[in-house]
This record gives structure tokens, C-alpha cells and sequence, in this order.
């Protein structure tokens, strides 16, 4: 039996990390990518769903922590795992992030296979 692929959501305004992430998940998972927070909550507005989502933190037009709190302001998001990327090692930030319910923060940069185990692991727990 053949599982539909699960839909991941990246979210960054560098195009390498974009390229690199698509790259990387396409195999396992349907990847849209876009450029900012307000791009990818208008994705989500035509009533798409992504069943985990990896945004970076600074953006422009709309930053990760902003989308982060329109995303959880949205019943139909609210529970969506989301993964901060940031180059901000700050405990502060992380804290933040955390506190408006992201579900990780990951500094950059990272190895694109810990962030895969880091989604698995999410996933696995909501789908528990």
C-alpha cells in the first residue's frame, strides 16, 4: 500500500537554504517553499494544510515569530508542528519562539539530517 507523501511547508528568504531543503526532503516529502511568512500564510489561506512546517526566523515583509502567531491564531493551523530556523544562538529568541509554540528552534547552521530526524520525531508525537 502506497502512503501519500506528507506535505512540508519551508519557509526562508535565502534562496541556497530554500534549494537545499527542497533538495533534500523532496524524496520524502511534497516540499512547497516560499520566501517569507506573509507568502506562506497566504499559501495556507487558499486552503492548503502542510503537516510540518520549517520557517526561519528573520525575514523580511513577515518574520518566523510573526507567522508563528498568526499561525496559532488559526484553529486550523494552530496544532501544525513548526521548527524555527535561526542563525540567533540567543536564549532569548529560542524562548520566545518556544513561548508562541514553536515546536523546536534549531540554530544555523545545522546538518540537513538532524533537521529530518527533528520532523520525524514531531510528527511521530502528534500522530500519537
Amino acid at each position: 500500500m502506497v502512503f501519500p507523501k506528507k506535505q512540508l511547508l519551508i519557509i526562508d528568504d535565502e534562496p541556497s537554504i530554500r534549494l537545499i531543503l527542497e533538495h533534500y526532503f523532496s524524496t520524502e516529502y511534497d516540499v512547497v517553499v516560499t520566501s517569507n511568512g506573509q507568502e506562506a500564510l497566504n499559501w495556507l489561506q487558499k486552503g492548503h494544510q502542510a503537516d510540518a512546517i520549517v520557517a526561519d526566523y528573520e525575514m523580511p515583509q513577515m518574520d518566523g515569530l510573526e507567522f508563528l502567531k498568526r499561525l496559532r491564531a488559526h484553529a486550523s493551523h494552530a496544532a501544525t508542528p513548526l521548527l524555527m530556523l535561526s542563525v540567533a544562538d540567543e536564549s532569548s529568541k529560542k524562548i520566545q519562539c518556544l513561548r508562541q509554540g514553536a515546536d523546536d528552534y534549531i540554530v544555523k547552521p545545522f546538518n540537513p539530517e538532524e533537521l529530518e530526524i527533528r520532523i520525524k520525531n514531531v510528527l511521530n508525537r502528534v500522530r500519537a
